[in-house]
């Protein structure tokens, strides 16, 4: 919920200034509605996303989003739509899916994200539908780590809501043994879901990010992704500082300094060792598999 406001935040700042009368609301689905201004920057317009970051969920995908944002060439879209994984949003049309795209200029692409997409059995086949030569950015960490992450902002969003919390281990394990059924475990099964993707996108038109080296030295990565969106060279050491207090690299551009949400970065809790080694034994052979059908390997405990 809290990156959700946040992306809610930043949609209405793009469109703070603008005078009541060039001003519309925007069904964004059950309880949603985004603001959206009739008058675009002139020599601008909007378009279906050119490049989509698909997930996973704590895999990073805002920071890489906020990365790409800096390039001169990239428009980023400031909510998450879910349009290809929620039918309620899907059944609303491409022409509704456009208009929550930002305005951009001709020489710019678009980008969207949603992590959503990755794990959602419907979503590849949906966004080849639209387009089937689009390019799509994974960015992927240490399984074992996202489900704990995973679990982490439930909890806090639990906690800020009010609503009772459960430790861990009780979500982990049923019956003495590993809760396989726990979503967020579902989530981390790499290769049951790039299994689906492949079925609809070749691996080429799939550029991998690897979170894990993101977090702590995001230039190389950033740089991987600008070659493969053919995007010129833009992006800098310099757009980069690491913030002691947050433990996390933070962004400056054109004069100014942001770092992500308080929601991120938040510590994680301390998992019973015994339940630690069952969950990262039974994800060890998804991540073999999943090493396999994407041709490289990751330095995944």
């Amino acid at each position: 919920m809290a990156c959700l406001l946040v992306s809610m935040f930043l949609l209405v700042l793009q469109v703070y200034a603008a005078p009541p009368e060039l001003v519309q609301s925007l069904d964004l689905g059950p309880g949603l509605t985004a603001i959206n201004t009739l008058s675009p920057p002139p020599g601008t317009s909007k378009h279906a996303p050119h490049s989509i970051i698909i997930g996973v969920r704590k895999g990073g995908t805002r920071a890489l989003l906020e990365m790409l944002d800096i390039h001169p060439e990239v428009a980023a879209a400031a909510i998450e739509v879910h349009f290809f994984d929620w039918d309620e949003n899907y059944a609303k049309g491409f022409d509704w899916y456009r208009e929550l795209m930002p305005y951009s200029y001709p020489h710019q692409i678009t980008v969207e994200k949603t992590p959503g997409y990755f794990t959602s059995a419907l979503a590849p086949e949906r966004i080849r539908a639209m387009n089937s030569s689009i390019k799509l950015l994974l960015i992927l960490r240490d399984p074992t780590e996202r489900v704990i992450s995973d679990y982490t902002q439930v909890y806090f969003n639990r906690l800020e809501n009010h609503k009772p919390v459960q430790a861990i281990e009780n979500l982990l394990v049923h019956s003495g043994a590993l809760n396989t059924r726990y979503k967020a475990i579902q989530r981390s099964l790499y290769d049951v879901h790039m299994r689906n993707w492949l079925r609809y996108f070749p691996l080429e038109q799939i550029h991998i990010v690897d979170g894990d080296t993101l977090i702590r030295d995001p230039l190389p990565e950033v740089q991987k992704v600008e070659r493969f969106l053919n995007l010129p060279p833009r992006i800098m050491s310099s757009n980069f500082y690491f913030n002691q207090t947050k433990g996390f690299y933070c962004i400056r551009s054109e004069g100014r300094e942001r770092c992500l949400h308080e929601s991120k970065g938040r510590p994680h809790p301390a998992v019973n060792d015994t339940v630690l080694q069952q969950l990262r034994s039974y994800l060890r052979e998804h991540n073999r598999n999943f090493y396999r059908l994407v041709k490289r390997s990751f330095d995944w405990q």
